[in-house]
Order: structure tokens, then C-alpha cells, then sequence
């Protein structure tokens, strides 16, 4: 039984941290690809846990053995997702959580056509600046830049298959738990326990 795949975007300072920090608690058997990146930890962050924190030489190394399910550059850094971790993950029947930005979700889904995409928003362009801000984490262009990376990426919503508006955190954790919850209804994640059933029938699936 293969894995299921679940990809978050959203623009920088839309909560999808937190979201995805409350899913993870809920579901132990949902495992985090973390990513690989050229930039510097910020604050409390650790290798190995929030990224991977490789420099240039190394990352365009990975690249060119084909190690990277998809890469792209944000900001003037690199980042890329590990093409092995995911693949052997899912062929183990684990389900894998990917963090990743719109250019990604694009490459991912082409690969792997199955993979469940959710898209994050925020309530409004006001509330994304402020949330920016109250990080106080970057300087005024970089916040700049990042609001105008968010007004382009909020335009490829329609090709992610979920939508949750991240305004009232309770209930976006819960349309997100829910949306994981389904992929376990599915078929083939049901197939095993649906062929049991059906031969109880005295029939065959």
C-alpha cells in the first residue's frame, strides 16, 4: 500500500508554520520532507530538523545527480526537496507532508500526480503585512519583497486541489486535519480491509 503525498504552499506569513506544526502533533504516522536550503538558520532553527543547511557548491551538486524531486531559487537562495526520502517513504506506504512553495508544488504534481495539494491564504493583504512585521524577524525591503512574491503566488490557487483562509486558527487546523483524514478513505488506503470485507461476502473485490 503506498503512502499518501500532501502538499502546503502558501505565501510567507500565512500561518502554515503553525498549521502544519499542530498537524503534525495529531497525526504520528505523517512524516515532514525537510527540505534542503543555501540560506542561514534563523533564530531557533536547526539542521537537520527545520532544513537541511547546505551551501551553494553542495546544493548544485544535488542537483546535477538528480537528487532533488524539485528545486527552486526564492529570495536568491536554492531550496529543494530530497527525491529519495519522499520515494522510499511513500513505496513504505508512509504518509509525507511537504512544505513548499508554488514553483515546487508544480514539479511535485507532475511527478507525482496523485499527491494531495491544500493552498493557504490569508485573510486579507493587511493582515499577511502584519503578521510579517510583528515577526520582526526581517528588514523593511525584505518584507517588501515577500508581499510582492505573495500577490503573485495567490494567483495559482485554483491549481491546488484545498483551499483553507487562515483567519480563525481553530477551525484552519480543523479543515486541515480533515483534509488529511480523507486521504485515508480512499481505495487503495482502504483496499486490504475493503477485500476482507467483500470475501466475508463470499465474493471476491
Amino acid at each position: 500500500m503506498r503512502g499518501n503525498l500532501y502538499i502546503v504552499s502558501a505565501p510567507s506569513g500565512s500561518g502554515k508554520t503553525t498549521l502544519l506544526q499542530y498537524l503534525l502533533r495529531t497525526f504520528k504516522d505523517l512524516k515532514f520532507s525537510v527540505s534542503h536550503t543555501t540560506r542561514k538558520p534563523r533564530g531557533e532553527e536547526k539542521n537537520g530538523v527545520d532544513y537541511f543547511f547546505v551551501d551553494r557548491t553542495a546544493f548544485l551538486s544535488m542537483v546535477e545527480r538528480g537528487e532533488f524531486l524539485e528545486w527552486a531559487e526564492y529570495y536568491g537562495q536554492l531550496y529543494g526537496t530530497a527525491r529519495g526520502f519522499v520515494q522510499q517513504s511513500l513505496e513504505a506506504g508512509e504518509n509525507i507532508i511537504l512544505d513548499i512553495d508554488v514553483q515546487g508544488a508544480r514539479q511535485v504534481k507532475a511527478k507525482i500526480p496523485g499527491a494531495i495539494t491544500v493552498f493557504v491564504l490569508p485573510p486579507s493583504f493587511a493582515e499577511l503585512e502584519r503578521r510579517l512585521r510583528c515577526r520582526s524577524l526581517e528588514s523593511d525591503e525584505a518584507i517588501r519583497r515577500r508581499l510582492e512574491i505573495a500577490k503573485s503566488e495567490i494567483r495559482f490557487y485554483r491549481e491546488y486541489d484545498y483551499i483553507i483562509v487562515n483567519d480563525v486558527l481553530e477551525n484552519s487546523i480543523h479543515v486541515l486535519e480533515s483534509i488529511v483524514k480523507s486521504g485515508y478513505a480512499t481505495p487503495a488506503r482502504q483496499e486490504k480491509r475493503v477485500e476482507e470485507i467483500i470475501a466475508s461476502f463470499g465474493g471476491t473485490a
